[in-house]
């Protein structure tokens, strides 16, 4: 997925920015901003502009949003076999031909996610597919999101990243990003995105920056994994569900610093540390951060953001690419999610591969002086499958103390299967399955003791 690949020109003295190029970038970024990074209270919730536009057509759409699910996984079916044995010409070359010219693993998965989809939809098979806590869930809780989340994201991710904005702010904060987190400046911004509106929509730029050449290999990963946090509204979302609202500040405090330490580390060790910096391939490296002549750095930045805009694509060209990544997202990224979280919801529901695994973890807990351990030991890992089961599981133990370790703990793991997992295994960034549980298993590792230690020692 991207919009283009140009490179911004290095500043090569001090005459004035042209008025016409600033304006390109203050514009489309502004608009970005408040779409993206500008929270608003609306209610009792805290959301985002693109948040609210993909709400307020959820609501228009409302029941009819499952059934949409149900025909756009089919249609990826059809339109990928047809491609797959026609090979007509229209999906001969590019994005068209990435999107349906795919390998027997991913073409199973598309296969699987529609079938899931369409049993669950009309209640046959099954019952541990058609159940309400699994393909229920995925058909009627979470596909209505991501369709229309998804679909806001990709129209209007280009105002964010297209306009100078990454730049400028890159250039800002280059430094102490550089020294904290070894990343470029303008992962911050990864960062924001995901705190004010989605994990998801943190990982669609994350991976747009490292097909447009801005992020190596290593740098992509470790930004997908660390920085892909969840939105304050879910985090709102789960204490509520889990009764401890009346701790929401102590409980994002405690996921904020916990998320950071975890962000320091774990880059630092396999299987992130050991990732090359090379960059994708087709694109090669277009990022410039470093300031090459005497101008401030405020200046520097500025130059870089309106050499950004000031080569960035026209509305046609911007449309027609914004389109092809809405297609691509819903007939190539909503079948992947949907098989692979209805998989992982079965095991987590219908099987007890999750208390076995949590086994180890009660002498954990005990040690860390968490009461109920056994009872909550499976939800210290059910994460894995999806960012709401710890909280379901959490409901059942009395401890409040408990109870918010849980949540906690669930909102720094980062790695849901049925969403960002989902999504970096079918992006171009390079990282594979077993990575993933990795660095689940590392994040819980480092942030359960810390999330324990500032429970104990200043809430309760």
């Amino acid at each position: 997925m991207s919009y283009s690949n140009v490179k911004s020109e290095q500043p090569t003295s001090s005459a004035p920015i042209p008025r016409a190029h600033l304006l390109k970038f203050i514009i489309p970024s502004l608009i970005g901003v408040l779409l993206f990074l500008v929270p608003f209270q609306v209610g009792d919730t805290i959301n985002i502009g693109m948040g609210l536009m993909a709400d307020s057509l959820q609501t228009l759409l409302g029941s009819a949003l499952p059934a949409i699910a149900v025909v756009v996984l089919c249609l990826s079916v059809v339109a990928t076999i047809y491609a797959k044995l026609a090979n007509p010409a229209w999906a001969k070359k590019g994005m068209l031909h990435e999107m349906f010219h795919v390998g027997p693993v991913w073409l199973v998965m598309r296969v699987l996610g529609a079938l899931f989809a369409v049993m669950t939809y009309f209640q046959f098979g099954p019952e541990f597919v058609t159940a309400s806590f699994t393909g229920g869930v995925m058909l009627n809780d979470l596909a209505p999101v991501l369709l229309t989340f998804f679909f806001f994201a990709a129209l209007l991710l280009p105002f964010l990243v297209e306009f100078g904005f990454m730049e400028f702010i890159g250039s800002m904060v280059r430094k102490p990003f550089r020294v904290i987190f070894n990343l470029p400046g303008r992962s911050a911004i990864d960062a924001t995105a995901s705190w004010m509106g989605s994990g998801t929509v943190g990982v669609l730029i994350t991976t747009q920056q490292y097909e447009q050449g801005f992020y190596n290999r290593r740098e992509a990963s470790v930004i997908a994994t660390n920085f892909s946090v969840v939105s304050i509204a879910f985090a709102l979302l789960v204490t509520s569900f889990v009764d401890i609202n009346h701790l929401f500040v102590q409980f994002y405090f405690t996921v904020v610093v916990s998320g950071l330490i975890a962000a320091v580390i774990v880059p630092r060790l396999p299987p992130l540390s050991r990732k090359s910096n090379d960059y994708y391939e087709p694109v090669g490296c277009q990022l410039s951060e470093e300031r090459t002549e005497k101008v401030g750095l405020f200046r520097y930045s500025l130059i870089q953001a309106t050499n950004r805009a000031a080569g960035a694509p026209g509305p046609r060209e911007l449309a027609r690419l914004a389109l092809l990544n809405v297609m691509d997202i819903f007939l190539g990224l909503l079948p992947l999610v949907f098989a692979i979280g209805t998989v992982a919801l079965i095991l987590a529901e219908f099987t007890p591969l999750f208390t076995w695994l949590s086994y180890p973890m009660v002498p954990v807990l005990e040690l860390l002086r968490i009461p109920e351990a056994e009872a909550a030991a499976p939800a210290t890992l059910v994460g894995f499958a999806d960012m709401f089961l710890p909280a379901v599981l959490a409901t059942n133990i009395e401890s409040e103390l408990t109870r918010f370790v849980i949540a906690c703990l669930s909102l720094t793991q980062l790695i849901y299967m049925s969403e960002i997992g989902a999504l970096l295994l079918k992006s171009k960034i390079p990282i594979k399955l077993w990575e993933l549980v990795a660095i689940f298993l590392l994040r819980t590792a480092i942030t359960l003791p810390i999330i324990a230690f500032m429970a104990h020692t200043f809430f309760f």
